[in-house]
């Protein structure tokens, strides 16, 4: 019988190992941000307590905690939208879209997902506007603090942009006719099953 002819490793990769690639770069980032957000979160509930100490218990007044707690939320809830996304976390009417073929199915959900990349993409144009507005004139809230305002602002084109690549991954899948929630369950578990060997190396 005839053998398979190896592939060099300089020759490129076929085109669906590519958007394979692509696609697991994508949910590694959204991966990463997810844990982002969830530890602003955490750091947010810290700072809190420790505010409540503060004034109730030491009787001291406070500077930057309240300040800190708002920046940190709004944070966490902007970068952890491709998290929220990938994993389909958000609130989702699927009574339409079960009446519909596959093929109509999909172009519902390539719609539906354009319509969603030119929102994000407006709000991430205007985010990255008040980030360089708030940058070239050093601009400083109206504070005790005082913060630099393009700091929590950066998180805003940040946020989105990743948002945008979450949902361009999305929209690629449904163009290829990939079922999201197969794959999105099978790198999952392909995480998992990372993680449990990594632990076992290392005992």
């Amino acid at each position: 019988m005839p053998q398979d002819t190896p592939i060099s490793p300089s020759a490129p990769l076929p085109k669906d190992k590519r958007w394979d690639t692509f696609h697991r770069i994508v949910h590694k980032v959204s991966m990463v941000f997810g844990v982002i957000s969830a530890c602003m979160i955490m750091l947010s509930v810290l700072i809190t307590c420790q505010m409540i100490f503060l004034r109730k218990v030491l009787g001291e007044s406070t500077i930057w905690q309240t300040e800190m707690v708002v920046y940190l939320i709004i944070a966490a809830t902007i970068l952890g939208t491709p998290y929220v996304q990938m994993t389909r976390g958000h609130v989702n009417m699927d009574f339409i879209p079960s009446l519909l073929s596959d093929s109509r199915r999909r172009i519902l959900q390539s719609s539906t997902t354009i319509l969603t990349l030119i929102v994000v993409a407006i709000m991430g144009f205007y985010g990255m506007e008040s980030f360089l507005y708030a940058w070239h004139r050093n601009l400083t809230s109206d504070t005790i603090w005082g913060v630099q305002l393009w700091i929590p602002y950066s998180v805003i084109p940040i946020g989105f942009a990743t948002m945008g690549l979450q949902l361009v991954s999305d929209l690629v899948l449904y163009i290829r006719g990939k079922d999201i929630n197969d794959y999105v369950a099978k790198n999952n578990t392909s995480l998992n099953q990372n993680t449990q060997a990594g632990v076992t190396d290392n005992v």
